[in-house]
């Protein structure tokens, strides 16, 4: 017993020692520190900040984590341990002006670990990333968007018609999701068949699911199954392109009707064309983009519509007069939706209260300095757009709701950044652009809402959505 005794107190003795020399080593050999650092702290060994990085998102309140570091370390700068990654949060426009300038030259776009296993192929390439944000212009840029407007009203009006018309409730975030799912399908790839298309969406809301959660890769864990969801949609997308090559090369398919064919005909500057597996990630990534932030921009049109009556009837008002000026059966146009300009505001104010893309990572390339503060070669750099969109001192009164704030020259550079700013704004911006405003022209002509949640939580995983879904009450306009 004695024996006993004296050799748990041994082991809790190494235990101890053992931990204080891994801690003593982890400080001050770590990749965590070095000299003039901004402020901040590391938290824990592995896990540093991460939990509650994510976990203020769980309780609808990103903006927390960002805020109370921002009052107790600096307004603009501060380190942190995200995803055991050294890592800077630059916070306002001076910060995101100066991350979204030097892209290439300082630091270059990151992701973490999970999103790497998600996308295996191509993720790191830096030099795929840059082709792609030279391919995606040729789709994306307003002149080649003219032609898909009324592609996307008839997919909308098909779509209000099987999952809204004729219900007296509906929950708005998974149609949203189905909405823009169809639209990505359909003018990314030109898959509009019922059948194809519903094969992919359940495994591809698991996959948008993980993409910013922590990479516990076990089985019957989210990742792990996100991880699965991947695999299965990345073989049916080579389906589809080996389709595709076939069909191009009868003379079936056209070059240029959509991104994929275009991502098969197009060789780089050395004369070498992207092999099939770097297409299907590509393709995977692209509607992830063009899905999971704009159906949450949607979900939020429709909750802050139903909270404000007095906004609702302004954009009714806008939308009604172009309804009238079209002819039955006709589809909207480019000139149509260039006269949306309220219903833009309105949605520029809800991403605003609520972004769909919260920030998003970078990597240093060499080490620089900002502010007076060293930042390594190899850290992490997080921008956040709550830090500039809920400050008083970029938007008064940043709770309330004000359309207003987005009329003339519209809020001041680098302060409104759901789509990035300068030389790294999204490229789908305009794309992004008609899809809500063609989802808002078909919503309010057809229903006034109700929601039947009035204090519905807020969750961001990664981006917001209603906790169970936005259930609202459907009043049809009387014919």
């Amino acid at each position: 017993m004695e024996h006993s005794f004296y050799l748990s107190l041994l082991l809790l003795f190494v235990s101890f020692v053992s931990l204080s020399l891994f801690f003593l080593f982890y400080r001050h050999w770590s990749p965590f520190t070095a000299p003039n650092l901004p402020p901040g702290r590391m938290g824990y060994p592995i896990l540093g900040e991460s939990i509650e990085f994510l976990s203020t998102g769980w309780k609808g309140h990103p903006e927390k984590f960002i805020y109370d570091r921002m009052i107790r370390f600096s307004s603009e700068i501060f380190k942190t341990s995200i995803f055991n990654e050294p890592t800077v949060v630059f916070c306002g426009p001076t910060c995101n002006k100066f991350l979204f300038s030097n892209e290439n030259k300082l630091v270059n776009a990151w992701w973490p670990e999970n999103v790497k296993k998600i996308f295996p192929t191509t993720i790191d390439s830096k030099l795929e990333s840059k082709r792609m944000r030279k391919l995606l212009p040729q789709f994306l840029k307003p002149e080649a968007l003219q032609r898909y407007v009324g592609i996307m009203d008839s997919i909308a009006q098909r779509h209000f018609s099987s999952h809204w018309e004729n219900k007296t409730h509906i929950t708005v975030f998974p149609l949203a999701k189905r909405y823009t799912f169809l639209l990505a399908c359909r003018l990314f790839m030109s898959v509009e068949d019922g059948k194809d298309v519903e094969k992919i969406e359940g495994p591809f809301h698991r996959l948008a699911s993980v993409i910013l959660t922590l990479p516990i890769d076990l089985p019957g864990t989210a990742f792990n199954k996100g991880i699965k969801a991947s695999k299965f949609i990345r073989n049916e997308l080579l389906r589809i392109i080996k389709q595709r090559k076939v069909e191009l090369g009868e003379g079936k398919a056209s070059p240029a009707q959509d991104i994929l064919s275009h991502m098969l005909l197009t060789p780089d500057e050395d004369g070498h064309y992207m092999n099939e597996m770097d297409i299907a990630d590509k393709i995977l990534g692209l509607l992830i983009g063009g899905h999971d932030t704009a159906s949450a921009a949607c979900t939020f049109i429709v909750k802050y519509l139903a909270e404000l009556p007095h906004v609702y009837d302004q954009v009714y008002k806008e939308q009604t007069e172009i309804a009238k000026s079209k002819s039955e059966g006709e589809l909207l146009t480019w000139d149509d939706v260039q006269k949306m300009r309220y219903s833009w505001n309105v949605a520029c104010e809800v991403m605003r209260l609520d972004p769909p893309l919260q920030g998003s990572f970078r990597e240093a390339i060499t080490d620089f300095i900002f502010n007076g503060f060293s930042i390594p070669k190899g850290w992490k750099l997080y921008w956040s757009a709550n830090s500039s969109h809920k400050n008083p001192e970029y938007f008064p009164e940043p709770q309330k709701f004000d359309p207003s704030r987005f009329e003339g020259k519209g809020p001041a550079p680098y302060t409104y950044v759901p789509f990035g700013g300068g030389p790294r704004m999204c490229p789908g911006k305009e794309y992004a652009r008609l899809e809500i405003l063609v989802f808002m022209h078909n919503l309010v002509k057809r229903f006034k809402l109700q929601k039947l949640i009035q204090d519905e939580k807020i969750i961001v995983d990664p981006v917001p959505r209603p906790a169970k879904g936005l259930p609202v009450r459907l009043y049809p306009h009387k014919a």
